[in-house]
């Protein structure tokens, strides 16, 4: 099946995320990029643009392409927030110094059939954005409710990872946190795998997330034969860096997020 390109190596760590999120939400609405275009007003190559990290999305398209797709726009905007900030206090090219000219990609942006055909002539520009709304929440506690409302966004507000179930209760009543290791007792149901502290599918897990989610992931990953480190809890660097190549061993996209798709390889 064809793939996403690899986002450039540049991009900011949240801008990135950003990104992998709009091309899972697209991937999801099953609508190609010339669909989009003629949906939300931008067009087609903007879109390549967008999806691929040459230029940043602007707010009002996150927006449209969340409610063309039928998703709650607001968690995607408060992480466009918190990636337009980083972006706003990232140190300006050293003078005299020019971006080097975008060359240009014959090939399609993402894993959609080239038949898409041209661009329509008629397309409606959409209009300028116009200057930015004043912050309501600081970045420093943007981001974390970044996080957090992404995460509900993509797991149905199954951030505790729970499907209402007995396991779910039970994982509920262990208690997570810095300084403790948590063992993995594995068992099939419902043809998937389990390692006894969370049900989750779909809950979004990316770094300095902590809890049960994460307990299960680092079982899974050990389970898989990818290395987590200890098994705490904590979303740091060596559990990231065992997502990606555990992503990489199963042809995703290696962003080292864990989302529905991983969690779906996670669980064989």
């Amino acid at each position: 099946m064809p793939r996403w390109k690899e986002l450039p190596s540049e991009l900011p760590e949240r801008e990135r995320q950003l990104i992998v999120l709009l091309r899972r939400l697209k991937d999801r609405s099953g609508l190609g990029l010339a669909a989009l275009a003629a949906r939300t007003g931008y067009s087609r190559s903007s879109w390549e643009r967008y999806l691929n990290g040459k230029q940043p999305v602007p707010l009002a398209a996150v927006e449209k392409l969340a409610q063309v797709c039928g998703a709650d726009p607001t968690p995607l905007l408060v992480l466009h927030e918190v990636a337009a900030e980083v972006r706003e206090t990232r140190p300006a090219p050293a003078s005299g110094e020019q971006p080097a000219p975008e060359e240009p990609d014959p090939s399609p942006a993402g894993p959609e059939s080239a038949s898409a055909g041209p661009e329509p002539e008629s397309e409606p520009s959409p209009a300028p954005e116009g200057p930015r709304a004043p912050r309501l929440v600081p970045v420093r506690y943007g981001l974390p409710a970044a996080v957090v409302a992404v995460g509900l966004a993509f797991g149905g507000g199954l951030l505790a990872g729970g499907g209402g179930d007995g396991d779910g209760r039970a994982a509920a009543a262990q208690t997570y946190g810095p300084g403790r290791t948590y063992d993995c007792e594995f068992s099939r149901k419902d043809g998937g795998v389990y390692a006894g502290h969370s049900v989750s599918r779909e809950v979004l897990l990316d770094t300095n997330a902590s809890g049960r989610d994460v307990v299960e992931a680092q079982c899974l990953l050990r389970r898989h034969g990818f290395d987590p480190g200890a098994v705490d809890g904590l979303y740091g660097p060596s559990a990231k860096a065992a997502v990606r190549d555990f992503q990489t061993a199963r042809k995703l996209v290696a962003d080292g997020i864990v989302g529905p798709d991983t969690w779906g390889e996670l669980r064989r």
